[in-house]
């Protein structure tokens, strides 16, 4: 599938650009190797700067993985394969 912008939030309060990478949040129905793939965060190239991390949410599986833009060069981005967050309840 393609980037919904509508599962695009930023976590926090953002830091100003160029001093601290900022955090977003991104949930989709798409798996950790869809989103992971050069140009799929192309429409919010404007908001995101290299180093900059992202935690995707896929609501299928549901994972969650660590992302990093790894590089932002005109309107195209390209993140990081990314690190799966690894969740176990033991109760």
């Amino acid at each position: 599938m393609a980037f919904d912008r509508a599962g695009w939030q930023p976590i926090g309060g953002q830091a100003k650009k160029g001093s601290a990478p900022a955090i977003w949040s991104y949930t989709s129905t798409d798996a950790i190797a869809t989103v992971n793939t050069a140009a799929y965060f192309n429409d919010v190239s404007d908001e995101v700067s290299v180093r900059d991390v992202i935690l995707v949410v896929d609501s299928n599986t549901p994972t969650a993985n660590w992302v990093n833009v790894l590089s932002n060069a005109s309107g195209v981005v390209d993140v990081s394969d990314g690190t799966a967050i690894v969740e176990t309840d033991s109760d």
